[in-house]
């Protein structure tokens, strides 16, 4: 058994080819997608987060109409830009969806990508302490997070408060128990991903990693995994923790699949820079008819690794192209693998 979610990059955009126009296009047919996926057996609704884009850029608000539009269904992001967040008030906000979806909170967070504009934190009021890269305050202000979410009180309360307040030190709220075990750490390195075991997050593995190997993706992916793991037997955590690994995958059934995506068939990794310093590897598309694609997917190492696997969707092409996408590869591809 797999878990099996979507992800989406929120795209919008003015053009005629585009079912989302506007943002709020893209918010209330992100809404209905999940709506849809979860009457189809899908088990998670993620959500891409970037900032001075056509893109969603705030996600909780939309996480909280998706947990109160629906019942079962993982809502969670892939992943927040750390670098851009206060970690109390995220805490809070956090805290707030997570209590509306009924714990079903699945928050994905990072150091992000490279971003539309410089240093783009910097407008938001943020920037590294001396000494600090950007890299370094992402994860600073995470293990903040990270604490906060443990609901333990460190504020201390007025002695003349508007309103009587429990005793000890004081707390964020609204608090919600067991968040704190749905963190994720979306890492694109070997070492974060032990640093992200160290910290006792799940790992999110996305469809680019840093090339560190010169191995195909879903082999350095794998390897990742077995570190994370390996790591996180080693710090001791009592749970056991969660894996996910993103792809775009598409079962060509129809031709408007074909027209669509066959172009996909038979594609490679790619290399290329994504700053100065960083060589990446991009993950390939898989794109088939449901027999060939199960072949392909068998030879994935990274995806039979990972208890979850996030289909990354055309979200431009509306809700009901995207809900026939996840119910092609939930009908014809995964029972053949063994993940329903």
């Amino acid at each position: 058994m797999k878990k099996i979610g979507f992800l989406s990059f929120g795209h919008w955009s003015a053009s005629a080819q585009s079912e989302t126009r506007s943002a709020a296009d893209f918010l209330h047919q992100s809404i209905d997608l999940a709506v849809a996926a979860e009457e189809l057996g899908v088990d998670g609704a993620y959500f891409r987060v970037h900032h001075f884009a056509h893109q969603a850029g705030s996600p909780f608000p939309l996480l909280s109409a998706i947990g109160a539009r629906t019942s079962k269904i993982e809502i969670g992001t892939g992943v927040i830009d750390m670098r851009y967040e206060n970690p109390m008030y995220m805490a809070e906000d956090a805290g707030s969806a997570d209590l509306i979806s009924r714990g079903r909170l699945q928050l994905g967070v990072s150091r992000g990508s490279p971003e539309q504009v410089i240093d783009g934190w910097r407008y938001f009021g943020y920037g590294p302490a001396e000494g600090q890269t950007a890299a370094d305050m992402a994860r600073q202000r995470t293990e903040v997070f990270l604490k906060l979410l443990e609901g333990e009180g460190f504020a201390q309360p007025n002695p003349r408060p508007m309103f009587p307040n429990p005793p000890g030190l004081l707390r964020l709220e609204p608090y919600s128990e067991g968040l704190r075990d749905r963190i994720w750490w979306g890492s694109s390195s070997n070492a974060t991903a032990v640093w992200a075991a160290e910290q006792g997050m799940n790992l999110q593995s996305s469809t680019l990693k840093d090339d560190e190997t010169g191995e195909p993706l879903h082999v350095q992916q794998r390897k990742q995994i077995e570190a994370y793991r390996e790591a996180w037997k080693a710090a001791g955590h009592e749970r056991e923790p969660r894996v996910s690994v993103s792809r775009s995958i598409f079962a060509l059934t129809s031709d408007l699949d074909r027209a669509y995506f066959g172009r996909d068939r038979g594609s490679r990794d790619q290399v290329g820079m994504i700053d100065e310093t960083t060589r990446a590897i991009f993950g390939r598309s898989y794109a088939a008819e449901p027999d060939e694609l199960v072949r392909e997917l068998k030879a994935d190492e990274a995806i039979q690794a990972a208890d979850t696997l996030l289909l990354t969707i055309p979200n431009q092409l509306g809700v009901e192209y995207n809900a026939h996408v996840l119910e092609s590869i939930l009908t014809h591809v995964a029972p053949e693998l063994g993940w329903r």
